[in-house]
């Protein structure tokens, strides 16, 4: 340690030291500052850093070198090889560039080391190859190997340390890495120097060479020099960048859609873009650098501009400045004729950034979105209602065809008036079948059908389905195959009737495209759900045709509409309900190959219901058997021939019908008599039946009369009509057009234990 304090004091000339060190840390500051820039540059901008940072640290470093050796007081004369002095310049440049290489790569902490080991190995490097280019007059130099590896390995400690710093962008992290990369190489300098030893050998003697240590001088002074200019010229650069950066993000600002104005901590606006003049017009000549967010409402204020402020400006002022100091997202303001929405955000400063957006058009398109959706919704409506008119339209003079010709298949007929009487039971189900499609599809549109959830068989669900096609298939000389698997015959919940409908829909279709051949239907049941398959060998169709067979109105070609006839709905319907009841419908064919329509619906088990207690039914107890008392049936209904309906049906039983043509004679005629049964149309003129069922219920209960069971036999047949029936009080919903046998056993089932009427009106 003497010997190195020795040498600092007495052997160097410490008006020269300090500038030397000085280089060092001037050099070493711009050049870790210019390698921080470089890590937030995109890599082909780093061009330039990698090429200036080496050339400022290598520079730094040697001139810091050579200046101290100009302080340095050897002792004899002193030249200075040409060679080995360049090369000394080279080597730690390279070192540099190769660390800068290493410490860019972001390889970790292990590889920021060995950037820094690198660097100090290039720098020792510099300093004894330096030495070496030393020529002395009348002494040889040697060094102390103690010191000279005291001197290396302090000196490569101070600059690895800079490895140990955290990774991140900032002045504090530069500073620190200047004075330990500044110690690191003074250390290394300063404590080789002590290392030398010169001893004194008189026969070796240099001719006086006053050039080469002006050369030196020279070298020395460009090597500054030029650290300078590089440091200059860098150090313009980087503020022609952020001059440049602020320009292009002002010209960013400028170009936003959105008005944008920046305010500071003291919530004063420091820089706002045009757009955000042009969305506030009105408070554009107030808009100037240092002017606050409160003078700009009051400016807005004094113009009007803020509809919902008026009569209230201080609460108003107050709740937006409270809005703006605790910002909860994105608000809307009315400013004159105008919408804005208006957001604020604060940023890390305590300053504000709002943002302006013209919303007008949105509220325009909005507003007229709603008027568009409120005339759909009443187009729909009016469609709901002009179907529900229909279906009653048609359903009463239809009821009237079905009632009559199955009043008058009762009756004794010959062989052709049995054909004829087949005929219209055939067309008036055609036409039911149809009536029934649209009503589905409108109910489907319009998401007002529901699906029950009740437990069901499955396999008698299937069977009973087939089995209604089963007589056409045989007629038409078909085989016709129903196979459930012994694993699909189990009880499931879902909907059986609309199960059935998708089945009967496709059997239907199955039998009637198919002339000869074969009609099956299977059933299997596996973890991916149900899997429900109708084939048969028909005409089949191509892919084009498979593409658009269930669209709505649609069959294969006009011809088959002409041969075979249908309204095409079946399958749309039927592809509807599946995607209702979670599964899917497709179909696979080739024409004249059969087709195969495919069912797939999830399997949800359910426990079979325990079996009801069986009911022995007696001579006594049926309805309609001889001798059996009299029934009092009230009929109201405003349609003469649905009542002439009631009456083919009924007249055959032992049934007292007492007919009236509204709801008020139908309430006139309960508080009169008794009745057994009430059959109730819900359409009708002078009082509606549901009003009338009402004042019925009234009656029984001021009277303390008992209930009597009131159906709504009424052609008005989607749910909603039931459901109003339901609420009105009737006890059952009979559409129309029913059959003799559904009206037979609905009387049946709701007079079996009815009080005798006719006993007591009596």
């Amino acid at each position: 340690m003497n010997t190195i304090l020795n040498c600092l004091v007495q052997q160097h000339d410490w008006r020269i030291v300090p500038f030397a060190l000085l280089v060092s840390i001037f050099s070493l500051l711009i050049a870790l500052s210019l390698f921080d820039r470089a890590r937030n540059v995109a890599r082909r901008s780093r061009r330039v850093y990698l090429i200036a940072v080496p050339l400022v640290a290598g520079l730094g470093v040697w001139s810091t070198h050579f200046i101290a050796m100009k302080a340095y007081d050897i002792g004899v004369p002193v030249r200075y090889a040409v060679g080995e002095t360049a090369a000394s310049l080279a080597i730690v440049v390279v070192a540099f560039y190769v660390a800068m290489h290493l410490a860019l790569a972001d390889v970790g902490r292990l590889g920021r080391l060995v950037a820094a080991l690198t660097c100090g190995l290039g720098v020792a490097a510099m300093h004894f190859l330096g030495m070496s280019g030393l020529r002395l007059s009348g002494a040889v130099l040697s060094w102390n190997a103690p010191l000279v590896v005291t001197a290396v390995i302090g000196g490569m400690l101070l600059v690895s340390a800079i490895a140990l710093l955290p990774w991140r962008v900032g002045a504090k992290r530069v500073i620190v890495a200047t004075i330990l990369a500044a110690l690191g190489v003074c250390w290394l300098h300063f404590v080789a120097m002590s290392a030398v030893v010169v001893t004194p050998t008189p026969g070796v003697l240099l001719p006086v060479a006053a050039a080469a240590e002006t050369t030196l001088t020279l070298w020395i002074g460009a090597s500054v020099g030029l650290l300078s200019i590089i440091a200059a010229f860098l150090t313009g650069m980087v503020w022609w960048s952020r001059h440049s950066a602020l320009g292009q993000l002002r010209e960013a600002i400028e170009a936003m859609p959105d008005g944008l104005g920046f305010y500071d901590a003291d919530d004063r606006l420091a820089i706002w873009n045009q757009r955000y003049a042009e969305v506030n017009p009105e408070i554009a000549a107030a808009l100037k650098v240092g002017v606050t967010f409160r003078e700009i409402l009051d400016a807005g204020l004094r113009a009007g501009i803020y509809p919902c402020a008026v009569g209230r400006e201080q609460a108003w002022i107050a709740e937006r400045m409270a809005n703006r100091r605790r910002p909860q997202g994105a608000m809307e303001q009315n400013v004159g004729d105008r919408w804005l929405r208006v957001q604020d955000r604060r940023t890390a400063e305590k300053g504000t950034v709002t943002v302006c957006s013209d919303i007008t058009d949105l509220k325009r398109d909005a507003q007229a979105l709603a008027e568009a959706k409120d005339a759909a919704d009443t187009a729909n409506r009016a469609k709901s209602q002009f179907l529900a008119n229909m279906s009653h339209e048609i359903r009463t003079p239809l009821n009237g065809v079905i009632g009559v010709a199955q009043a008058l298949a009762r009756t004794d007929l010959d062989e052709n008036q049995r054909e004829m009487l087949d005929l219209i039971h055939s067309s008036s189900r055609t036409l039911q079948t149809l009536l029934s499609d649209i009503l589905d599809l409108a109910r489907v549109e319009s998401g007002r059908l529901e699906l029950s959830d009740q437990p069901y068989d499955l396999a008698r669900a299937v069977e009973e389905a087939a089995q209604l096609y089963a007589a056409a298939a045989r007629d038409k000389g078909l085989q016709f195959f129903v196979e459930v698997a012994p694993e699909a015959r189990t009880w499931i919940y879902g909907d059986a009737v609309r199960l059935k409908q998708i089945l009967t829909n496709l059997v239907s279709n199955a039998v009637k495209f198919t002339a000869s051949g074969f009609v099956s239907l299977t059933v299997d049941a596996g973890p991916q759900g149900l899997r429900f398959v109708v084939q048969d060998t028909g005409i089949g169709f191509d892919a084009e045709t498979r593409d658009r067979l269930f669209s709505r109105f649609e069959q294969a070609d006009g011809d088959i509409t002409r041969r075979f006839g249908g309204s095409g709905l079946g399958l749309a319907i039927s592809r509807e309900l599946a995607a209702m009841m979670g599964g899917g419908l497709g179909c696979e064919s080739e024409p004249g190959g059969g087709a195969a329509f495919i069912l797939t619906l999830p399997l949800r088990p359910a426990e079979k219901p325990a079996a009801p207690t069986p009911t022995v039914v007696t001579s006594e107890d049926s309805l309609f058997v001889e001798n059996a008392r009299r029934l009092r049936i009230l009929v109201a209904d405003d349609h003469p021939t649905n009542r002439r309906v009631v009456e083919l049906i009924l007249d055959q039983e032992a049934v007292d019908l007492v007919s009236v043509d509204d709801g008020a004679q139908a309430v006139e005629a309960c508080r009169a008599a008794p009745f057994d049964l009430v059959l109730m149309d819900m359409q009708m003129p002078v009082m509606d039946g549901l009003t009338a069922t009402r004042e019925i219920r009234l009656h029984e209960v001021a009277m303390g009369a008992p209930r009597t069971p009131v159906v709504m036999l009424t052609a008005n047949a989607l749910p909603e009509h039931i459901a109003a029936g339901l609420d009105a009080g009737a006890d059952r919903h009979l559409a129309k057009p029913f059959s003799v046998e559904a009206l037979l056993a609905m009387v049946q089932e709701l007079t079996t234990d009815a009080p005798q009427a006719a006993v007591q009106a009596a």
